[in-house]
């Protein structure tokens, strides 16, 4: 019987243990991941704290343009009623004596702004009455919204919104072609407060200087015209 080819066997390789991590790879990768994770997080946290930034800038924004249209609103309303001041203005307090915006109602209201520190924070403000139909009723609230600029009490507080921080304001008016301080001989009005026809001005200037610590910070200047000289539009 013939004896099959025997093919010879080659010895089997050794056998291998698998090669494991050394300690200082550990450390090394670990170091390298950290390093990864903290830039991950330094460049998320930016993102977060830019968006929060730009949030803010938007809201504050928001509230100036707010406070600015109402302000206009406020002066295109204007009224030169018989023996009232249809504005006054102390260095402090602007009073104003306007149309009610209220569809149903065909009375006149006064507003007030200033400047007042609330909380500890100078703040602007803005003050309305109720409606007033007789010229004692008038004189009343008038006088309130020279009191709730300087000493106000729960009752004024009632009717004012707190609008944005402010460092400090200035007004001029316009007359006889130049703008004027308002509390200078120039820009006063020529009649007395409360006599039949005091003068609403051609123009008024707004000056508002923003503290650093907001995100729009510095002056910002408004102009108001007469809507019956300039169109009623500020600028």
């Amino acid at each position: 019987m013939p004896i099959p080819n025997l093919v010879p066997l080659h010895p089997l390789p050794p056998h291998r243990h698998p090669h494991g991590f050394t300690l200082v790879e550990l450390l090394v990768a670990l170091a390298a991941l950290s390093l990864l994770a903290m830039m991950g997080w330094r460049g998320l946290d930016a993102m977060v704290r830019t968006q929060e930034q730009t949030s803010a800038r938007t809201s504050q924004w928001l509230v100036l343009q707010t406070a600015l249209a109402q302000w206009g609103t406020d002066l295109d309303a204007m009224l030169s009623l018989p023996y009232t001041t249809p504005l006054d203005w102390d260095g402090q307090v602007l009073r104003l004596t306007r149309r009610s915006s209220a569809p149903v109602d065909e009375g006149a209201i006064v507003v007030a702004w200033t400047r007042r520190n609330v909380q500890g924070t100078e703040q602007w403000l803005r003050w309305q009455s109720g409606p007033v139909r007789t010229r004692a009723q008038w004189q009343q609230v008038w006088q309130q919204a020279a009191m709730w600029a300087r000493t106000p009490g729960e009752a004024e507080r009632a009717n004012e919104t707190v609008l944005l921080p402010l460092v400090g304001w200035q007004l001029f008016y316009y007359r006889g072609d130049t703008w004027s301080n308002p509390l200078s001989s120039s820009g006063a009005n020529p009649e007395g407060e409360g006599s039949a026809n005091i003068s609403i001005p051609d123009g008024i200037r707004l000056q508002l200087e923003l503290p650093p610590s907001s995100g729009i910070a510095g002056p910002i200047v408004r102009d108001w015209a007469q809507p019956l000289q300039g169109g009623g539009k500020s600028q």
